[in-house]
């Protein structure tokens, strides 16, 4: 959901660059911040959770950016951030890169150092923020874009410029899981988006190829967990490959098919028990929700995962929000890491 924190709910007009810099370092990655105007900085944050990806809006008075070796060895999301100007002009350099973007599009990697200046006035920015490994495209390629001035007014980046701006207004609005299905859209937009900037995608190599195959099916899995017929049959199907082909696909990957998808159930259902949001409707309706037919057979797959009940869990998790509401109520707004559970067994390639 969306979450909007603005510089005027600091107190203290000359803590608000102080405020600013803290959230950036420490909600986003560490990060030198420098400006001119800390007597009268203004700025505000959009965040909004899209599941694969996240999508930030950023506008603020002039800065200037520096992200050292340090800063990356401090804290790095791995990120490739995906940003659009859509107000002011900023200078980024970044691999020997140097560019000024107004209006356009600009790709940077959170684990290079890179310098970023405000040009002018007030600067917006929309950021895409892509998990490196979330992106089908080989680390060499798409390093040849970082810090270059892409168009955003033509073509698949007006298209994608267009989307984001329109998720942005219109996603706090939307459901959890209507977030989540907006994220593989955004992702998918992204990637096809880069693609054309680097060429036929056709062209990469078969091992490339074979990383985007993984990463859409792996987006399919998320959109379609409440439906409780989604087998790994269904999904060879739907991506028009035999049975065999699809377990090749994830022979090397840490989880089979059957236990991506029992995986991913549990650690839905396991964030809704805990949601105080969620606490009228029943354990049974959330396990169903999540494509779970059998309340028994949910119960006893929780429990193998997680240690506890599904009961047992949501009473402990609201006790503790409650008790961690009444020491601090300012942090509640802050998002709790969901433990994941563990899968060793999971489904077998035919002969």
């Amino acid at each position: 959901m969306g979450l909007l924190v603005a510089s005027e709910a600091v107190g203290a007009r000359e803590d608000r660059f102080d405020w600013f810099c803290e959230t950036v370092s420490t909600d986003v990655m560490p990060v030198m911040l420098s400006t001119q105007h800390a007597a009268d900085f203004r700025a505000s944050i959009t965040d909004l959770d899209l599941g694969v990806v996240r999508l930030s809006a950023l506008a603020c008075s002039p800065v200037l950016s520096r992200r050292t070796l340090a800063h990356v060895r401090r804290g790095d999301p791995e990120h490739l951030q995906l940003a659009l100007v859509t107000q002011g002009a900023v200078r980024i350099s970044q691999r020997g890169n140097d560019s000024v973007v107004a209006g356009g599009l600009v790709l940077t990697d959170t684990s290079r150092p890179s310098e970023g200046a405000c040009i002018g006035g007030q600067m917006e920015t929309v950021v895409l923020q892509i998990p490196r490994q979330a992106l089908a495209l080989s680390s060499d390629r798409v390093d040849r874009l970082l810090a270059r001035d892409l168009a955003a007014d033509v073509g698949s980046g007006a298209i994608f410029a267009d989307f984001l701006k329109s998720l942005l207004t219109r996603g706090p609005r939307c459901r959890p899981e209507e977030l989540r299905g907006m994220g593989s859209v955004a992702l998918d937009l992204a990637t096809a988006f880069l693609a054309q900037q680097l060429g036929d995608l056709g062209e990469a190599p078969a091992e490339a190829r074979a990383q985007e195959a993984v990463q859409r099916i792996h987006r399919f899995i998320e959109n379609n967990l409440g439906d409780p017929g989604l087998t790994p049959q269904v999904i060879a199907d739907r991506h028009n490959m035999s049975l065999r082909r699809l377990y090749t696909l994830f022979g090397d990957q840490p989880l089979t098919i059957s236990a991506r998808i029992r995986q991913s159930r549990l650690e839905r259902a396991h964030a809704d028990l805990a949601c105080g949001e969620l606490c009228g409707q029943t354990v049974q309706s959330i396990a169903a929700r999540w494509g779970f037919s059998s309340a028994t057979g949910f119960s006893r797959a929780f429990r193998e995962a997680y240690g506890i009940t599904p009961t047992e869990h949501r009473a402990s998790s609201l006790v503790a929000t409650r008790h961690a509401e009444h020491r601090n109520p300012a942090r509640h707004a802050h998002h709790r890491a969901l433990l994941g559970p563990k899968f060793t067994a999971g489904d077998t390639a035919p002969a």
